[in-house]
């Protein structure tokens, strides 16, 4: 009897911790799980959103991998940006938040706002536009005309040998706000008697600190800054067509988001753009189970 009152009396304190998860649940599954699930079922469909869906099975992807000569170089310059961003701004969001913990609390704070502020100005592409202008005009070009490097000048976002860094560095500099910010709350947040007792047990170096204390210490913050980057440079596609326009020159830096875009709301192929974000969708669920196998060796010993 006593063991039955207290499952009554703690399933009424779930039902109420349930209640108040109801509205978040709701939403989640609407604006998440739902074009998720959308969007997998869309793509075996030709779908316009004029006319009735088709069912087609798996032409949308026959034609994705046969027929479709852009597809593959979006996805090759996606893999790009993916693998030298994400990677490059998840440690270069690191080191900096680690460099600038060990400051005083009034240059801490200040330095935090100054690196993360870029990721709250909504025009913050237009240094970079007027930076990398094609005309004499532009800060660089005007510099290099100056100082007599180049004669005429150099239309860099035009240019396949420029235009792709210049979106690499761009991207680096907006998207370490929140994982900058994540990784500064998480050291903030590591125990400092972990410290002294790793001294006890010899632990000398700030590197065997690094490895053994602090990054297991904020597991979780690593992932979630690896889940922000995966995110920031999978989903590259209003940076470009601001900078550089859709299409690119020969597609160059086109990605697969922006050509999910161009074909699901200029050519209105529904169907197929589901089947390609069904792709993509897969593709950052293999680096985020990818990015945290790398993670739990974090704290592993290298002996």
């Amino acid at each position: 009897m006593k063991n039955s009152s207290t499952k009554i009396r703690f399933m009424r304190e779930d039902i109420v911790f349930y209640l108040i998860l109801l509205p978040f649940g709701v939403a989640f599954f609407m604006f998440n799980v739902l074009p998720i699930l959308a969007s997998m079922a869309l793509g075996f469909f030709d779908y316009d959103m004029v006319s009735s869906p088709i069912l087609i099975g798996f032409e949308n992807y026959i034609r994705m991998v046969t027929d479709d000569h852009v597809f593959f170089k979006v996805l090759g310059t996606t893999l790009k940006f993916a693998v030298i961003v994400g990677p490059c701004g998840y440690l270069l969001s690191f080191l900096l938040a680690w460099m600038i913990n060990e400051f005083p609390r009034p240059v801490r704070v200040l330095l935090t706002f100054i690196f993360y502020v870029p990721s709250l100005v909504g025009n913050a592409l237009y240094i970079w536009q007027v930076m990398f202008s094609g005309d004499s005009y532009a800060y660089i070009n005007n510099m290099l005309l100056s100082f007599g490097f180049i004669t005429e000048p150099i239309q860099w976002l035009q240019n396949t040998e420029y235009n792709f860094i210049i979106i690499v560095i761009v991207q680096l500099w907006m998207s370490m706000g929140i994982s900058f910010l994540a990784n500064i709350s998480g050291l903030q947040n590591v125990n400092l008697e972990l410290y002294e007792a790793g001294a006890i047990d010899g632990i000398k170096t700030r590197w065997h600190e690094l490895w053994y204390i602090t990054l297991p210490s904020m597991k979780t913050i690593l992932l979630f800054s690896a889940v922000m980057q995966i995110q920031s440079a999978f989903s590259i596609s209003s940076l470009i067509k601001s900078l550089v326009g859709y299409p690119s020159v020969n597609n160059s830096v086109d990605t697969l988001v922006s050509y999910i875009e161009d074909i699901a709301t200029s050519r209105y192929e529904m169907g197929y753009a589901s089947a390609l974000a069904v792709v993509l969708f897969v593709i950052v669920i293999i680096f985020r189970y990818g990015v945290g196998a790398l993670l739990n060796l974090v704290g592993k010993s290298d002996n």
